[in-house]
């Protein structure tokens, strides 16, 4: 694909890693930092100090804490913000975007306080005529930043865009794919953070590979069931978006769902696990998230109310797995 000019607002570890990928393929990239202070770090030492200290910037990423500077000529804008953050950085979009704009995100979770897909939140704010994409699947920064393999989701709202992103990206080692199904692919990289963290408190347990498994399994069972009150595509949560992202993150020690879940199955507080992550921890938000989406479309999902419940309500993660193990007899597909 002929190089372009692109922006990625948010320079964390993914949004990071995002932008190597983009500069690999010889797109100007220009990379966007909330703090002034990290921009001029980074810009001057060539390095993201704090996400990923061993990996420096290819010379065609530029930063800037100047969302205008950073906007100025660009027709293609990937926004990788927590998703806490994620309303407000459309809202500044505002005035910089129309139809002509590509806009994707690589943001998993769901709007704070309503339960609602970032696409709704895209569209509410920034007009339903303009196309989207957003990129999701298996990939821990980490692994990108290093230009280990990768594979990828592109879910767009027209099969064009969503080629035209995953053609932007796909190249040196990182295959991206591309599917129409946006709520399947929202799903999928939001609610496997909750799960993440259920494996990684059996595991901080000593609860043993079969718990793990048993989670993983009933997990994708209790997404997919929501995802059906959704109308998504099944075969998506089967995919990279849904069932890899979810192995990935429930079994993968980079996984901060999955370190945050280990923290308190040994027994440390939530303050004291976060605490020592030191960054954004989406499964938290988004368990909250996911049961207020769960309770408006009437769908059980008993290991993320239990997650919930830890997180929120001060119950016990030993008692969570017991009382998962205690439900009912019942069939295993519906």
């Amino acid at each position: 694909m002929t190089p372009m000019r692109v922006a990625v607002l948010g320079a964390g570890s993914w949004g990071t890693a995002l932008a190597m990928q983009l500069a690999r393929l010889d797109h100007d990239v220009r990379l966007w930092a909330r703090d002034p202070d990290q921009a001029r770090q980074m810009q001057r030492q060539r390095v993201n100090q704090r996400y990923l200290p061993e990996f420096p910037l290819a010379e065609n990423i530029s930063v800037s804490s100047d969302l205008e500077q950073t906007l100025t000529n660009c027709r293609r804008i990937l926004v990788v913000t927590p998703s806490h953050a994620f309303p407000e950085t459309l809202s500044a979009l505002r005035e910089h975007v129309d139809q002509d704009i590509g806009l994707a995100w690589a943001t998993k979770g769901f709007e704070p306080g309503s339960g609602r897909l970032l696409h709704e939140v895209v569209e509410e704010t920034l007009g339903s005529d303009i196309p989207l994409a957003l990129v999701t699947g298996p990939s821990f920064a980490r692994d990108v930043a290093a230009g280990l393999p990768t594979a990828v989701t592109v879910a767009a709202s027209s099969p064009s865009f969503g080629e035209g992103w995953a053609s932007m990206l796909h190249g040196a080692g990182f295959r991206a794919y591309y599917t129409a199904d946006l709520i399947g692919a929202e799903l999928g990289g939001a609610v496997k953070n909750v799960l993440a963290v259920a494996c990684g408190m059996a595991d901080g347990m000593g609860l043993g590979a079969n718990t793990r498994a048993a989670l993983i399994t009933r997990g994708l069972a209790e997404t997919m069931r929501l995802g059906k009150a959704l109308k998504a595509d099944p075969r998506t949560l089967m995919g990279l978006a849904g069932i890899g992202d979810l192995v990935l993150t429930c079994t993968g020690d980079l996984s901060r769902n999955r370190r945050l879940g280990l923290a308190l199955g040994r027994g440390q507080s939530i303050e004291q696990a976060l605490a020592e992550i030191g960054q954004v921890v989406e499964g938290v938000k988004t368990a909250e998230e996911t049961m207020r989406l769960a309770e408006r479309m009437n769908v059980e999902m008993p290991i993320t109310e239990q997650v919930h419940g830890i997180l929120f309500k001060g119950w016990s993660a030993r008692k969570g797995v017991n009382v998962l193990m205690e439900r009912d007899l019942k069939r295993e597909t519906e």
